[in-house]
C-alpha cells in the first residue's frame, strides 16, 4: 500500500451546484414565460420540465457525501447520505460485480456486491437510519431476487419475513436492524452478496474498483499474517 488511507469521490457528485443553479434558473424562466408571455405556453413547459429535473439531480448530487468511501488497514467505510457502515477486510469473503442470468445471459447489476462471512458486525454498526434508506433503495434489488425463482410470489414471501425478529449466531435483531438482516439474507441467497454498493458512488469503473479492494484486502491480511509469524 502507498498510503494508510485512500478517500474515494464519486463522480456522480460532479457537477452538482451547475445542475441546481441552471435547475433554478429554467424554472425562474418557466415562471416568468406562464405569467407575462401565454403565447410561449410550449416553450414554458419545456423550461419548467428540464429545469424540474436538472434541479433534482442537482440537489441530489450536493447532498451526497463528498467522499464515499475510505480504504483503511483495517476495512472499507461506505458513506452514505444517511450514515456511514464499517466492513472489516477480515470478514470480507468475496467481493465482485454483481451479475444475474436472465434467459441464459449474463446481465450485470449496478452494484458491487460484497459477500461477507458474518453479517452481526454490519448490524452492530450499521444506524437504522442508513438501514431504512438501504432497504428502500435496494427494493429493486429484492425484486430481481424473486425473479431468480420466475415465480413472483416469493416477492411475498420475502418481504413478509423481514418483519420478523432476526437471530444470527446467537444474537438477537428486532426493527429494521431485522428487516436489514432479513434481506442482507435473502440478497445472498439469491444473487451472492450479502451488501451492495451502488456504482454511482465509485470514482472508476467497477472492475477497477472491485480490484482496488481485493488489493488492500490481500494487503491486510498479508500484514496480519506477517505480525502474527513475528510474535
Amino acid at each position: 500500500m502507498v498510503s494508510d488511507e485512500l478517500l474515494i469521490s464519486p463522480f456522480a457528485k460532479r457537477n452538482g451546484i451547475t445542475l441546481t443553479v441552471v435547475g433554478a434558473i429554467s424554472l425562474m424562466a418557466s415562471l416568468i414565460i406562464f405569467i407575462g408571455l401565454s403565447g410561449f405556453f410550449a416553450v414554458g413547459m419545456l423550461c419548467f420540465a428540464l429545469g424540474s429535473v436538472a434541479f433534482i439531480l442537482g440537489v441530489a448530487k450536493v447532498y451526497q457525501p463528498a467522499v464515499s468511501f475510505k480504504l483503511t488497514a483495517a476495512g472499507v467505510a461506505f458513506f452514505h447520505r444517511r450514515g456511514q457502515v464499517f466492513i472489516e477486510w477480515h470478514n470480507i469473503q468475496r467481493v465482485d460485480c454483481a451479475r444475474v442470468n436472465q434467459n441464459l445471459e449474463l446481465i450485470e447489476l449496478p452494484y458491487i456486491g460484497v459477500k461477507l462471512k458474518q453479517i452481526n458486525p454490519i448490524l452492530d454498526c450499521i444506524s437504522p437510519r442508513l438501514a431504512t434508506g438501504l432497504l428502500t433503495e435496494q427494493r429493486p434489488l429484492l425484486m430481481t431476487a424473486a425473479t431468480q425463482d420466475e415465480d413472483l410470489q416469493s416477492l411475498e414471501g420475502y418481504l413478509g419475513a423481514e418483519f420478523t425478529p432476526l437471530v444470527v449466531n446467537g444474537e438477537r435483531y428486532r426493527g429494521v436492524l431485522a428487516m436489514f438482516g432479513h434481506r442482507c439474507q435473502t440478497l445472498n441467497e439469491q444473487l451472492g452478496y450479502h451488501v451492495y454498493l451502488s456504482i454511482d458512488s465509485l470514482d472508476r469503473e467497477p472492475k477497477e474498483f472491485v480490484a482496488l479492494l481485493r488489493q488492500w484486502q490481500q494487503q491486510a491480511l498479508l500484514h496480519t499474517v506477517s505480525a502474527t509469524d513475528i510474535e
